[in-house]
């Protein structure tokens, strides 16, 4: 007899975005004359750059010839892409990190749900609520909770409310967790945390021997230069943090899939015994055994990222969504919402009126003003009557989808 993996039985629902998906096309499918404006899903919708597009190119030409042509790659990434990521993302910023720390790999997605495979079963994990679905769900996955009880919680998961009135910024936690997963810029807040707040944090990681599971994925859109891009900012982070990066927002690779972690030699964790390992060595040991690496072609494409031109290129995207973002955070507003975010984050946090449920304002939003954001309940259950939008969108659907919320915003409530 085949057993299953009976955590996956605690599991609410579906993921949240296939349920999206699934609403929507059932919506679509009953009225194919209407134009759905989709600004729920982060995905983007600019192409990739010029710079990138070449890079692509020369990289499948040289797969199409013997003497260019490249077989399996280092598992950790090709030593280009790492040294150009060491360099552009955390030297010129001042940060000392080696490109031998890096690992590439196919999407933050996959790394910061991966993570957990390395850590005991013992370990308490902290997450922030609402939060990114996958620190949550890849903890019940892994056996790390118990039931999920009829608030939404799961037994064994250490929940950091974040809400207005903390400025979606967590508290310490008053029970100790052993691994903390934070998130900035904020998904799906929008927030940012200060060099101040993150201090904060690594005080006490060090302090109770934790680690934190630093998702950086949108440091790219941060505009105050005041505001830290990594962790590594921190003294001390080197010793308690691993970081996540992604390509995907940042250079539109969501459908290339590339993305890199960091975990600096200096990271120790500790078994029953007491004795100190050092962590990167059991994520190298886990990450060349179950993974061959990002294709050659879509490291190359990455690098050039980096190139002066492409620096130039990336940035104008980047400054095109925020251009959304702050379209958008101005209309919602206008049309009497509360709204946060969408400074330095792509991502539109708004609270609805009158109190209402999150799926329901995603029903009404897509049923009247045919509008498909992401309800806050699915983010956990804190952000119940909030609604995320996200600015990976065109332009004119941007602006034509806000003319539509507020024509419609007294029903929507």
């Amino acid at each position: 007899m085949a057993f299953i993996n009976e955590n996956y039985l605690k599991l609410q629902a579906g993921y949240l975005f296939p349920e999206i998906g699934r609403r929507v096309n059932e919506f679509i499918a009953a009225n194919p004359d209407k134009k759905v404006i989709k600004m729920g899903i982060g995905d983007v919708t600019q192409p990739l750059v010029p710079s990138v597009v070449k890079a692509f190119h020369e990289g499948v030409e040289e797969m199409a010839k013997g003497n260019t042509f490249k077989g399996y790659g280092p598992e950790q990434g090709y030593g280009f892409l790492r040294d150009a990521i060491a360099k552009n993302s955390y030297h010129d910023r001042g940060v000392d990190i080696s490109a031998d720390d890096i690992f590439i790999s196919d999407g933050s997605k996959c790394d910061t749900g991966n993570i957990q495979e390395i850590f005991g079963h013992e370990n308490k994990i902290a997450i922030c609520d609402p939060v990114y679905p996958v620190y949550a769900d890849t903890t019940v996955m892994a056996g790390k909770t118990g039931v999920c009880q009829p608030n939404g919680y799961y037994d064994g998961i250490i929940y950091m409310p974040c809400t207005a009135e903390n400025h979606f910024i967590p508290e310490l936690p008053t029970k100790t967790p052993d691994l903390i997963f934070l998130c900035f810029p904020n998904n799906p807040t929008g927030t940012v945390a200060t060099k101040e707040e993150l201090k904060k944090w690594v005080d006490y990681a060090i302090k109770n021997n934790a680690i934190i599971l630093y998702d950086a994925a949108y440091e790219a859109f941060i505009t105050d230069e005041n505001i830290p891009h990594s962790i590594y900012e921190i003294e001390g982070a080197k010793t308690v943090a691993i970081e996540f990066r992604s390509f995907s927002k940042t250079a539109g690779f969501t459908g290339t899939r590339c993305a890199f972690t960091v975990i600096p030699k200096e990271l120790m964790a500790f078994d029953k015994a007491g004795n100190a390992h050092e962590v990167k060595k059991l994520w190298n040991r886990r990450h060349t055994t179950k993974f061959n690496g990002v294709s050659y072609p879509v490291q190359k494409a990455a690098a050039a990222i980096f190139s002066e031109e492409g620096k130039k290129e990336v940035q104008a995207v980047i400054d095109y969504y925020m251009e959304n973002a702050k379209i958008m955070k101005a209309s919602l507003a206008a049309a009497g919402y509360e709204v946060f975010g969408g400074v330095n984050a792509p991502y539109i946090w708004v609270k609805t009126k009158n109190g209402l449920k999150s799926w329901k304002f995603f029903d009404k939003l897509l049923n009247e003003a045919n509008v498909v954001g992401t309800p806050g309940s699915g983010f956990g259950p804190a952000g119940e009557g909030y609604f995320r939008f996200s600015a990976f969108a065109d332009r004119e659907n941007v602006l034509e989808a806000m003319e539509r919320i507020k024509s419609l915003s007294p029903t929507l409530s």
